[in-house]
């Protein structure tokens, strides 16, 4: 079963997203971080496969994260998981910056399963 890491502030946003991906009986949330320098931490500990990444929080933000994510463990796929329209030029830099995707808020399920399936 992949493992996902969720990487995000809001602790009912993590929860909606646990639901959704432990829901589906194909994947295990691994855990939860409530920002950037946690969830560095967290992917050393627990190697996730995937991992959904908010880009707006403390401490350190989801493009910091990004980047230092993409430099040290390249073989993990990140979605980015936002509300477009408030942060379209940070969503544009995370793509670039090597996320696979974008998960928008509201979250549709069968869109966030599908997304996941076919990092398979």
């Amino acid at each position: 079963m992949r493992r996902v890491l969720l990487v995000d502030d809001s602790a009912a946003i993590a929860r909606q997203l646990r639901q959704i991906v432990e829901g589906s009986g194909r994947y295990t949330v691994a855990g939860h971080a409530k920002n950037g320098a946690e969830g560095i931490k967290l992917v050393t500990e627990l190697a996730p496969d995937i991992v959904l990444l908010d880009l707006v929080m403390p401490v350190m933000d989801g493009l910091q994260m990004l980047r230092l994510l993409h430099q040290r463990h390249p073989e993990i796929s990140v979605f980015v998981v936002s509300s477009v329209g408030a942060v379209a030029e940070k969503v544009s830099e995370a793509l670039k910056l090597g996320a696979r995707g974008v998960l928008s808020k509201p979250f549709e399920p069968e869109t966030i399963l599908r997304a996941l399936d076919n990092e398979g």
